[in-house]
């Protein structure tokens, strides 16, 4: 019986380049790391895993859009931040009538959305 999910991946070719990336620039909340992977957002509920792609499958998983979206508190000035820092927008940011919205890449081509509703 399957009773959670325990995380999400996403992989990558670079770990360094990478955890720049999630971790400073970003700033997401570093659980654990290891050699080769990161996990994100602590309080036991779904984590956010960039782990290096160590075999082929995985190295065909890298630089896609992947499907995540990350909530941002005062995006606008998130977006001039990482813009500033020199982060890829693949959708600059957006105003809807449902909120406001993003995409960026990461260093090996990762699209990851940002909203703020």
């Amino acid at each position: 019986m399957i009773t959670g999910m325990k995380n999400i991946v996403v992989f990558v070719r670079d770990f360094d380049r990478a955890k720049r990336f999630y971790v400073e620039l970003l700033k997401l909340p570093l659980v654990q790391e290891s050699m080769a992977m990161m996990e994100f957002f602590p309080g036991g509920g779904t984590t956010l895993g960039v782990a290096t792609a160590l075999h082929e499958d995985a190295l065909k998983l890298v630089g896609r859009h992947t499907g995540i979206t990350l909530t941002v508190k005062g995006i606008e000035q998130f977006c001039r931040d990482l813009a500033a820092a020199g982060v890829v927008f693949v959708e600059p940011l957006e105003v809807s009538p449902w909120g406001k919205m993003a995409v960026v890449k990461d260093p090996d081509g990762n699209q990851l959305a940002l909203v703020e509703m």
